[in-house]
């Protein structure tokens, strides 16, 4: 009979050594010269790397203050307040996944203590409320909602209560809170994510209270190991420093947290992360759809145009983070026309935006890659395929991507998309065409990630280059992509 090649598994990412079937005898052939690149540390979890292919995902701003018209209530308001009379959470979720979103964080609470679900441990909640009777759970009707349209479901619970006595005692009031986060996080299914803030207006003279941070996290990896956790300081996904939309020029996943914590009162330095930090902790972009957090029948007009959240966008997914748009609910406990509206108009713009990506179409070349392996070769970056990628030889800290298309396409974007289970590697990049005097820069810029989005004037061209200028360590790209991306059109309310 003829041999038959059999794939050996040796040491290694995708490397392998071919043998022959002889009979009786197995003779390997044609081994590999060089298995996959190294991981450069600090690497990312699998549940980070799960989050971070969500990329865009709903907050929820729901409770006390929009019945109130505030943004932070007092902790003082009357139960009875509560009563969204037409509350549908399916309605939200198929807001939200038809907006392409992959999950919903609710508030749970509040910082004026108000709980949306019947908390044993307080008599704030919507138990003591007229909606449903005393009988309602928003966490539930949500969560259960989400599961329904296979969305994932997460949950910010407010450190700071306003409205409960024992905050101030630390101790005691650090039971109290963990008390209500098991609740959260036992009683309604799998949780992608926990949201927690450092917030807190007490003043110099208000109550002192000494959260236990490293116990609620605990709790965490305890009851939903699959979940991540958000805070300033991580320990699994930071914020991006501010609240416009915006991740910075250079935004690296890994942190030094050493003195980090929640609250931390230097954003900058985690706008933009630290280059060669010791933990991975990757920004995520917190943005509302409106001025405020909670809904305001005052702000229906000034929901934000296509163009605006087009822009955010670029700058958040585009620029090595996650989304998290808050969408608040009104008081009848449903998602305006306005603001559904608004996210269905976005949606079709990212669709019509990134339908075709001219990448596939092109023959890919290179100035290295790795041993000259067809694993690592420059077609894995333009394959389609996320768990492929082009690497260099380990000795390579600049190299260049060339793309040549069978006939001339015009473009005005390109995506470029790091193999980032290995490590974050790329410091700075540009993208090139060709013109009568060479090749003529388009674009630039530093750091990569994830994934990074660069637009630039429209060109028509049968050529592009991507040059990594420079790499902490041997480059690599799972996805190069090429879109002619429309400009977004004005809207209005």
């Amino acid at each position: 009979m003829p041999p038959v090649a059999s794939p050996v598994q040796r040491s290694g990412k995708r490397g392998f050594d071919l043998a022959l079937d002889v009979g009786a005898h197995s003779v390997s052939v044609s081994p590999l010269r060089v298995g996959p690149p190294e991981p450069l540390p600090p690497v990312p979890s699998p549940q980070q790397l799960a989050w971070q292919d969500l990329e865009f995902y709903a907050f929820v701003h729901f409770g006390m203050n929009t019945f109130t018209d505030r943004e932070w209530g007092t902790g003082k308001e009357g139960p009875a307040l509560f009563n969204p009379t037409e509350l549908d959470c399916r309605q939200w979720v198929r807001v939200f996944k038809r907006a392409g979103m992959k999950g919903v964080i609710l508030t749970a609470k509040h910082h004026d203590g108000f709980c949306l679900w019947p908390s044993k441990y307080t008599e704030h909640s919507v138990k003591n409320s007229p909606w449903r009777g005393g009988k309602g759970d928003v966490v539930k009707e949500l969560s259960e909602a989400c599961r329904e349209a296979g969305l994932k479901f997460g949950v910010y619970l407010s450190p700071w209560d306003r409205h409960e006595p024992s905050y101030g005692d630390s101790p005691r009031y650090n039971r109290f809170y963990k008390n209500q986060l098991r609740e959260l996080l036992t009683n309604y299914g799998p949780i992608f994510e926990v949201w927690f803030d450092g917030a807190c207006g007490e003043g110099p003279n208000g109550r002192r209270q000494v959260y236990d941070w490293e116990g609620y996290w605990a709790l965490v990896r305890r009851l939903q190991p699959n979940a991540v956790i958000f805070s300033d300081a991580g320990p699994d996904v930071r914020w991006v420093g501010n609240e416009r939309g915006y991740a910075d020029e250079t935004n690296w996943s890994t942190l030094n947290r050493e003195g980090i914590y929640p609250g931390y009162p230097h954003p900058k330095e985690l706008t933009r992360g630290h280059e060669g930090g010791k933990s991975w902790v990757p920004a995520e972009v917190d943005v509302s759809i409106r001025p405020g957090w909670f809904y305001h029948a005052s702000q229906d007009s000034q929901v934000k145009s296509l163009p605006k959240l087009v822009d955010i966008y670029f700058h958040s997914v585009g620029r090595n983070a996650n989304l998290l748009l808050n969408v608040p609910p009104d008081r009848r406990g449903l998602i305006t026309a306005v603001d559904s509206t608004r996210l269905a108009q976005f949606r079709d713009y990212l669709d019509r935006a990134f339908a075709v990506n001219l990448a596939g179409r092109a023959k890919a070349a290179a100035s290295n890659w790795r041993g000259g392996e067809s694993d690592f070769a420059p077609a894995k970056a333009v394959d389609g395929k996320p768990d492929t990628y082009w690497a260099t030889d380990d000795s390579v800290r600049s190299a260049w991507l060339e793309l040549e298309f069978p006939s001339a396409v015009s473009f005005n974007c390109v995506m470029l998309q790091e193999a980032i289970a290995l490590g974050q590697r790329v410091r700075r990049f540009r993208v090139l065409v060709p013109s009568a005097s060479g090749w003529q820069q388009v674009a630039d810029g530093t750091t990569v990630g994830h994934k990074r989005l660069v637009r630039f004037e429209p060109v028509t061209t049968t050529k592009l280059k991507i040059e990594i200028l420079d790499a902490r360590a041997c480059p690599t790209l799972t996805e190069v992509g090429v879109f002619a991306v429309p400009p977004p059109e004005a809207t209005s309310n």
